[in-house]
């Protein structure tokens, strides 16, 4: 799995931080950023939640 987190499109509503704090975070402006090493989702079986619960869709999980 791979998570790709459109950049452009995120909004900063921090929704999946609050689902999967364990791959997610927030930058410094508040956007959202996977945390490093985790760009596999390290096995959160909250991941594609995380994805279903951003409101502008700006999380993509690509299955390898």
């Amino acid at each position: 799995m791979r998570i790709i987190i459109d950049e452009d499109m995120c909004i900063g509503s921090g929704q999946c931080v609050l689902t999967a704090p364990d791959v997610f975070t927030q930058d410094d402006d508040g956007f959202s950023q996977v945390l490093p090493g985790r760009e596999d989702g390290a096995g959160d079986p909250l991941v594609r939640e995380a994805a279903r619960a951003c409101p502008v869709q700006a999380i993509t999980i690509e299955d390898d």
